[in-house]
């Protein structure tokens, strides 16, 4: 959103200063990936700020579906979104039935999301099939966690009915619910490592809990934006070994709207700096440049296409 910045001199003259554009990325609870995320590619476009003239700010939000409805609105400029939501949005399916978003553009996919159930080892969890009459967080409403959930409920003939209670906690609020016994599991859709579940794991015994079988092959296969993966081996207290699941791209979005100038600036920002950016959180440890092109399901924006060819990558 282009704002134009004056400058007061005096109290009394008020002078016109260089056009400045204010961009702002929409991301997600603070204990998640999403909003470190989002600070970590502020900071590097606001590094060139004195050349670019563009500032780059970070708000935390309910996530992808509302960041997806407040690009379309004028709202954001920029969202991270999980890649099976961004597909939903712009072909009008699933959360967006009938409303596709014709202006959402693909930045960037950043890094993998997988689907990761975290539950009590007291509620005795061990697959989908048994979250049936339990307490289970699927997510806040309006959110790629709950859509995923939800999903995969639907591949697994599972309804919302099925659990004794459906919550609709918020990322940070669902570690002190797990410890305080108010629910047995919850689902995250995030990058690993992720403070998140490191602090359940750490006040209460918690199980990354397996999500595999034949519903997930046939979910996959139908769903081609879903992949097979692992949650890593001991990067939760009480879990040494990998878990099986499946997950998405975690994707940087955008409008038509928003100025060419302000896209390419960004991508550049992150690709001239991409060694520093993938030390700047774990969940980027295996990301390459040419991974930031796989797993986009809006077109790229002619700002990001334009750098994208300049680095030689498309």
């Amino acid at each position: 959103m282009n704002k134009i910045v004056t400058a007061t001199l005096l109290g009394a003259l008020t002078i016109p200063a260089f056009a400045a554009e204010f961009v702002t990325i929409g991301t997600g609870g603070v204990t998640g990936t999403y909003y470190p995320t989002g600070g970590a590619i502020c900071r590097l476009v606001n590094k060139y700020k004195k050349e670019t003239k563009i500032r780059c700010s970070v708000e935390s939000t309910g996530g992808s579906v509302y960041n997806i409805n407040t690009i379309k609105n004028g709202e954001l400029d920029f969202g991270i979104a999980q890649s099976d939501v961004v597909y939903q949005a712009s072909n009008g399916t699933g959360k967006f039935e009938g409303k596709t978003v014709k202006k959402l553009k693909s930045v960037m996919a950043i890094y993998p999301e997988l689907l990761t159930l975290v539950t009590r080892k007291d509620a005795n969890i061990n697959g989908i099939a048994d979250v049936k009459g339990k307490r289970i967080n699927l997510g806040n409403p309006g959110s790629g966690n709950e859509a995923t959930a939800l999903t995969l409920f639907d591949a697994s003939g599972i309804k919302k009915d099925d659990l004794s209670f459906a919550g609709a906690l918020k990322a940070s609020e669902m570690p002190d619910a797990l410890r305080d016994n108010k629910i047995d599991g919850y689902f995250y859709m995030v990058g690993h490592p992720t403070a998140n579940i490191k602090d359940a794991s750490n006040s209460v015994d918690v199980q990354i809990t397996p999500l595999k079988g034949d519903n997930i092959d046939a979910l996959i296969k139908k769903y081609p934006y879903f992949a097979k993966a692992d949650v890593p081996a001991g990067m939760y207290k009480g879990n040494p070994d990998a878990v099986p699941t499946f997950g998405v791209k975690a994707v940087l979005v955008t409008s038509d709207d928003v100025s060419e100038k302000a896209v390419y600036t960004t991508v550049k920002a992150i690709l001239e700096n991409f060694d520093k950016f993938k030390k700047l959180h774990p969940a980027y440890n295996n990301i390459t440049k040419e991974s930031l092109l796989d797993g986009l399901s809006a077109p790229l924006h002619e700002g990001a296409k334009k750098y994208f060819k300049e680095a030689g990558l498309l």
